[in-house]
């Protein structure tokens, strides 16, 4: 990405594709990020960075938007509105009967084998987003934040809890089955779905 240099002093000097571009960084950080980490990558200075910040914030005050974009402690985080609170738990009330889905159950395997993990070590195994997979292992219990690494952004280490060794009837993880054995068994399961379909 080109280095933007103009001064952004009114919204008709604003650039349209940099708002896409900081709503998607936003949207896939999940842990948000700092002013400077996201003029960094979008190729303007903090100053102008901060003005599509402030802009784009505004743009979500419309009620046609269910998010906001919030900044606490000097990070930039995408997050629902406080007003759609009555909407979310009755969501949340319906899906609490559902089982995992397979993303979820495969992000709480990497969490529950690799412990203490961040997002992003999540997504980089998986290999795709996991931030609605996280939310709904937060939201069930089964993991929780663990302390936030040192690093850009500070995102949240993950960890399994209590609630999830009761889920599984065992005490501690050494009891959970060897890795390299559960990852065949799951391979083995995939390759008779296949060969069934």
């Amino acid at each position: 990405m080109e280095t933007k240099t103009n001064n952004r002093s009114d919204a008709a000097s604003f650039e349209p594709e940099i708002f896409g571009w900081l709503e998607a960084l936003l949207f896939a950080s999940g842990d948000g990020l700092t002013t400077k980490a996201l003029s960094g990558v979008v190729g303007l200075n903090e100053k102008e960075t901060e003005a599509y910040l402030k802009a784009l914030s505004e743009s979500y005050q419309s009620v046609r938007h269910g998010l906001r974009l919030v900044r606490t402690a000097g990070v930039w985080q995408l997050s629902t509105k406080p007003s759609l609170y009555p909407v979310l738990t009755k969501w949340k009330q319906l899906d609490k009967g559902h089982g995992l889905s397979r993303a979820a159950f495969e992000t709480l395997a990497i969490v529950a084998y690799k412990q203490p993990v961040t997002r992003v070590d999540i997504e980089a195994i998986r290999g795709v987003a996991s931030s609605s997979s996280i939310h709904v292992l937060l939201d069930r219990e089964l993991i929780a934040e663990a302390g936030r690494k040192d690093a850009p952004g500070r995102p949240f280490y993950y960890k399994t809890t209590p609630a999830f060794l009761k889920s599984l009837d065992i005490e501690d993880l050494s009891e959970l089955p060897d890795f390299d054995s559960f990852k065949q068994k799951e391979q083995q399961k995939d390759s008779a779905a296949e060969d069934e379909s």
